[in-house]
């Protein structure tokens, strides 16, 4: 997949040109820049998927789908000579899922490239949700292999030593994934939803950032199952056109001088009703594309839920050092602003010793000496996350907009070729019944 290549060059799904070849290429992968240093010195390629049947971790028989990633020198091969044997493994979905959520963790500023579906969505009537199914699992390899390109191509996630292993190491792997620790830092979804609610000064930017991923979910969900029903409906109207073929070849049976004529036309009405499931299978992987942002909206969303929770715990270290420096105050000066347990105990069970007094100054010292730099840490953490979020979402932002117009001006090249198709059956129909 990854030619050896200048740090310029950029493969980009949907080029507008209709060869064979680039329309098998563009249904393989959006925006990989090829300047990035792992591929630089190794291709990727996810080569096949196979079937498996094995005992799972409760010891019950179950079938899987295992899938094949090559890997090779990004090394120029002289004319005539050939290819360096691939290094390969075989890895199941899960281990993907695994993959990613070590990455979601370990990196939360980075918008990280989502995953295919695990189950088919958005299906018209014809097209099997069955997760086993030929054809999807064939759209789910391309799709895995389009994630690891992703990860490779960027600038972070490609130095990092789990997915290098991941992609090298069949054994072991996994231990060294768990190893890691990256369990024990995943914050509680608990957490994370009394930080969006009780965030007092969110950052507008990344609120904005939020609204955008959640408008844009809804908009290609709505794109998807328009899309869905258009298959339905091209799918029945052109497999009505072989109609048109079995009564021109009835036709045909009871003529002299048209039969031969109608007998052709029939034949090419028969063409055109069977050449719809070709149609509609490369369809897919162009909705493929669309669910591919349609899955990253949720990526987004997750640095945004990180920012808020980083943002919440900054306000609480702010108001904690507030809380101790008044209790200090209160202390120096005898007065109490406001009530408390502490004020009311005193009143009735008389005032503190000197020695308590100093004690509790002491402590309260050393408290506002540790709130200061907790929130100083706080603060410099909330800048750090967002200087390199935001620089990830700008890059996001690029790919974005380029892989989406390209792969809706694909699509629609595609559908004109496909009218063009309905054109040519219809006036070879026309030549066979000038030639009665």
């Amino acid at each position: 997949m990854a030619d050896s290549a200048s740090s310029e060059e950029v493969a980009v799904i949907g080029n507008t040109d209709i060869t064979s070849v680039e329309s098998e290429n563009n249904l393989i992968n959006t925006m990989v820049e090829r300047g990035t240093a792992l591929l630089r010195k190794m291709e990727i390629n996810v080569a096949e998927a196979e079937k498996r049947t094995g005992k799972n971790t409760v010891n019950m028989q179950e079938t899987y789908t295992v899938y094949l990633i090559e890997i090779r020198p990004a090394e120029t091969v002289p004319e005539g000579g050939t290819p360096a044997t691939p290094d390969t493994l075989w890895r199941r979905y899960s281990e993907f899922e695994l993959l990613r959520t070590y990455l979601l963790v370990t990196y939360p500023y980075i918008i990280i490239p989502p995953l295919p579906e695990k189950r088919a969505e958005f299906v018209w009537h014809k097209l099997s949700a069955d997760n086993l199914d030929p054809d999807f699992v064939e759209r789910r390899r391309v799709g895995l292999e389009n994630f690891l390109l992703r990860v490779a191509s960027h600038p972070v996630l490609s130095n990092d030593k789990i997915f290098f292993l991941f992609l090298t190491e069949e054994k072991g792997w996994r231990e060294s994934v768990l190893d890691t620790g990256f369990q024990d830092k995943v914050d509680s979804r608990l957490k994370s939803l009394s930080a969006m609610f009780r965030v007092k000064n969110p950052d507008k930017r990344f609120t904005a950032l939020k609204q955008y991923s959640d408008e844009l979910n809804t908009v290609i969900s709505q794109l998807l199952r328009v899309r869905a029903k258009v298959a339905d409906r091209l799918y029945g109207v052109y497999k009505v056109h072989g109609n048109y073929g079995r009564v021109f070849s009835e036709w045909s049976a009871i003529e002299k001088e048209m039969g031969d004529g109608l007998q052709s036309a029939g034949h090419h009405m028969d063409t055109y009703a069977a050449s719809i499931d070709d149609i509609l299978e490369e369809e897919e992987h162009y909705a493929d594309q669309l669910k591919e942002y349609l899955f990253y909206t949720e990526a987004v969303r997750s640095v945004c839920r990180k920012h808020e929770l980083i943002q919440y715990e900054l306000e609480m270290a702010a108001l904690d050092l507030a809380h101790k420096k008044q209790q200090k105050e209160e202390l120096v000066t005898g007065t109490v602003r406001v009530f408390s347990l502490k004020g009311m105990t005193s009143k009735l069970f008389g005032q503190e010793s000197q020695e308590q007094r100093e004690s509790r100054l002491a402590a309260l010292d050393q408290g506002i000496q540790e709130g200061e730099e907790s929130l100083k840490e706080k603060n410099t953490e909330c800048q750090e996350f967002v200087r390199t979020a935001w620089e990830d979402i700008e890059r996001f932002k690029e790919q974005k907009d380029k892989d989406l117009r390209e792969a809706l001006i694909s699509y629609a090249i595609m559908q004109i070729s496909m009218c063009k198709k309905g054109i040519q059956v219809w006036s070879n129909a026309k030549e066979c019944f000038n030639k009665m």
